[in-house]
């Protein structure tokens, strides 16, 4: 297994920025990256209060911190404080990644809708033209819903217990609209994008609308295996878990920070190694 080199006067840094964080995968999923690649860089967390990420994007600046990871609660006030953001980040005013330039600028981006749809189309499916179901409308659910109307779907329901979350969802995506459960029958993807079976055995819909031909994919990485997918499996559908929109976000991190594309299948083996451990 690859190891990191040496920290040095040239090591550089990335950290994940969050409160809390110490439940982070990233550290274990982008330190492995950085090793693989025998990049001289380090990546660590830091637990930043609420209201104060502004505070850090002014440190990474000031400490030439080479990029950050950002999430809950810290989002939304990073894309108000960065120089630049990616169209993505500008949609749904919201930034999960920072890369500081040569130049002191910050440039903010959004890889969560799009790490979404790299997982889909790894595991052999292709977004364009597809009938969606999102379930959902919180910030993963928006992400999703802009990457896949990027993406080409050709219908996209977004269903959720709120109506103007919903709506609010459903206007990222220009095929975007409000729909229900029924939508399912006809749908090719169906998208859990809620944190309903985490930790638990909840089922976010009833499995008896699950049918063979769909592919099932769930955001919730913990368990892996969650109940939905399950039930999709029984049904012959096809399952796509929650380490693949983590896994492939992190690439999309790591060739904005370095430059360098890593290899998923590393990166989803350091966070089932991480998550092994955790058990």
């Amino acid at each position: 297994m690859p190891t990191l080199q040496p920290i040095s006067g040239a090591t550089r840094l990335a950290a994940v920025i969050g409160s809390p964080v110490r439940h982070s995968l990233s550290p274990a999923l982008h330190n492995a990256a950085f090793a693989a690649a025998g990049l001289d860089w380090r990546f660590l967390a830091f637990d930043v209060a609420p209201g104060r990420a502004a505070d850090a994007i002014a440190a990474m600046r000031t400490l030439g911190i080479a990029g950050l990871a950002v999430t809950t609660p810290h989002k939304a006030d990073v894309a108000a404080a960065v120089d630049e953001v990616d169209a993505a980040a500008a949609a749904l005013r919201s930034v999960n990644t920072v890369l500081l330039r040569d130049d002191g600028s910050t440039f903010g981006a959004s890889t969560d809708g799009e790490g979404f749809v790299d997982a889909v189309r790894a595991a052999g499916v292709d977004p364009d033209g597809a009938r969606v179901v999102v379930l959902g409308a919180g910030g993963a659910a928006r992400s999703i819903v802009d990457a896949l109307g990027r993406a080409g779907v050709a219908d996209l329901a977004v269903v959720n217990r709120s109506e103007a979350n919903a709506e609010a969802a459903a206007a990222l995506a220009p095929m975007g609209r409000i729909g229900s459960t029924d939508d399912i029958a006809g749908a090719d993807l169906l998208v859990n994008a809620t944190s309903v079976g985490m930790g638990n055995d909840d089922l976010p819909l009833d499995d008896a609308l699950l049918h063979a031909g769909l592919t099932v994919a769930d955001i919730v990485y913990h368990p892996l295996h969650t109940s939905l997918l399950r039930a999709a499996a029984a049904t012959g559908a096809r399952c796509v878990d929650g380490l693949g929109m983590l896994v492939h976000q992190a690439c999309r991190q790591q060739l904005l920070w370095t430059g360098h594309a890593p290899d998923p299948a590393e990166i989803r083996a350091a966070a089932m190694a991480e998550l092994a451990m955790r058990r």
